[in-house]
């Protein structure tokens, strides 16, 4: 029998409407209705499998491989960038974008690479592993925002210079952007009154701990992940769907805006 969620999408949409500061901490799941594969779990780019190479996809992605062989961080690079160009917003995307255009202030934490929120018109975006079209030259520090990896030579080379470039993205191993971290920090300083979690599996202590400093000072908290994680059992809701039914869902139930 399929569950009814009419319930929990009406208090959600409530909650919504009463916000003031609304946070949106999004993960991999968010881009799955796009037709994006996670890197790991089920469907995943690398289920259950080594790279070409032997390796592990972590250690393929990581800043040391980067620095010791960059063409096998670059070619699973592209290899991602490649699905990102085939994958536009889904419903879940551009329903944040569009809570960020009526509630007074929404923002909205990624650890999406794939820079889809920006296309579906989200503003106020921390993209906390950057985005891989954004290049950046080791030698002169140029930087190039491209359209597409596709026909470059790989790794790329900076076209001011010559010099080889390195994807602005934290690669395994590397430390946060200070300017994004930052950021967010200062707002989380001020603070959220409705915190969401979606289509991440919040492994990462950043990624957590907004979520669960809210638990802790009795903010709801809300939880869209089809997968069970460590926060499931603690959030105020929890709703085991992907994120575009969720979102489409709870907005349904918003009071019409006149």
């Amino acid at each position: 029998m399929t569950r009814d969620f009419s319930a929990s999408f009406r208090e959600i949409a409530r909650l919504l409407d009463d916000s003031r500061r609304t946070l949106f901490i999004t993960g991999a799941g968010i881009s799955a209705d796009s037709g994006l594969p996670t890197y790991r779990g089920i469907g995943g780019l690398y289920e259950n499998q080594s790279t070409e190479e032997g390796l592990a996809i972590e250690d393929a992605l990581s800043g040391a491989m980067l620095a010791r062989r960059p063409e096998i961080t670059w070619k699973y690079l592209a290899q991602i960038e490649a699905n990102c160009q085939r994958a536009g917003p889904n419903p879940a995307h551009l329903a944040i974008a569009r809570l960020e255009r009526e509630l007074p202030y929404v923002m909205v934490l990624t650890q999406n690479i794939d820079a889809l929120h920006r296309a579906a018109g989200s503003q106020n975006v921390i993209e906390i592993h950057g985005d891989v079209h954004r290049l950046l030259c080791l030698a002169c520090g140029a930087e190039e925002t491209v359209a597409t990896l596709t026909g470059r030579p790989l790794p790329p080379v900076c076209p001011q210079c010559g010099g080889r470039m390195r994807p602005q993205v934290v690669l395994f191993g590397e430390m946060l952007p200070e300017a994004a971290l930052g950021r967010f920090l200062e707002a989380l300083e001020i603070g959220f009154d409705l915190v969401f979690s979606i289509g991440t599996t919040s492994v990462f202590p950043y990624i957590a701990h907004p979520v669960l400093k809210a638990i802790h000072q009795g903010i709801p908290t809300v939880e869209i992940n089809p997968g069970h994680t460590a926060l499931s059992a603690h959030v105020t809701h929890q709703l085991p769907l992907g994120a575009a039914t969720a979102l489409t869902g709870i907005l349904k139930f918003r009071e019409p805006k006149s």
